[in-house]
């Protein structure tokens, strides 16, 4: 085995074990541990997705925004790793009697769909750092048709002195900076950052250091 192939042997096993952190992670709780209320980034800016798309919720988790969007008329693939939150996710979409597509993947390793969505969400995405994330960005854009729309949202690096949510690994967190750099292949980047209060359930919840953004792929 060469070096390449050995770091990227011991990368996907600290994946492995990082989705089985979250699986043991949603398994704690009897509830929803982000809530099932859509994420208000998400709400403010559905107008940005043409009407009747096809959307990808990436890492969508217990399926609070997938649900909400499939609520709105979109047709909508919700893909994470865990098959716990995508058990939550489901349950959620049948009582609210909407049809939802759950994809179970390791996101670093799955086989991206490519120019098939009209619409990608990224919704506190931020489960690996930045080597990782670049490419999970490259896939995301690729999966948009020409002209789709990219919606991301997050914590940015000065969360960590927050602590009210997200991962405490700093090169997780985000900064306009690096996301202007690692999403310039999208056209009318938009990059917002604000500090605000919100109480997602148990898991996001007080003053947050939040960043928002908006890009479409080339057409």
């Amino acid at each position: 085995m060469t070096s390449k192939n050995a770091d990227q042997a011991g990368g996907n096993a600290i994946i492995e074990e990082a989705i089985e952190r979250w699986n043991a992670r949603y398994q704690s709780v009897d509830d929803y541990m982000y809530g099932t209320a859509p994420s208000q980034f998400v709400v403010a800016n559905v107008d940005r997705i043409p009407a009747n798309a096809n959307v990808l919720c990436v890492a969508d988790g217990e399926g609070r925004n997938g649900v909400w969007l499939a609520e709105q008329g979109f047709a909508v693939t919700s893909v994470d790793a865990s098959h716990v939150a995508l058990k939550r996710a489901e349950a959620l979409a049948q009582e609210r009697g909407v049809n939802l597509k759950t994809v179970m993947a390791n996101l670093v390793q799955w086989h991206w769909p490519q120019e098939r969505y009209d619409a990608v969400v990224c919704v506190f995405i931020q489960f690996v750092g930045s080597r990782r994330r670049q490419e999970i960005f490259n896939h995301a854009i690729k999966a948009l048709k020409p002209g789709g729309t990219f919606l991301l949202h997050g914590y940015r690096t000065e969360q960590i002195q927050f602590g009210t949510g997200g991962p405490p690994h700093m090169d997780n967190l985000y900064t306009e900076s690096s996301l202007r750099r690692e999403l310039s292949s999208l056209e009318k980047l938009q990059i917002r950052s604000y500090d605000a209060e919100i109480y997602e359930g148990s898991g996001h919840a007080g003053m947050s250091a939040l960043v928002d953004v908006v890009g479409y792929r080339a057409s």
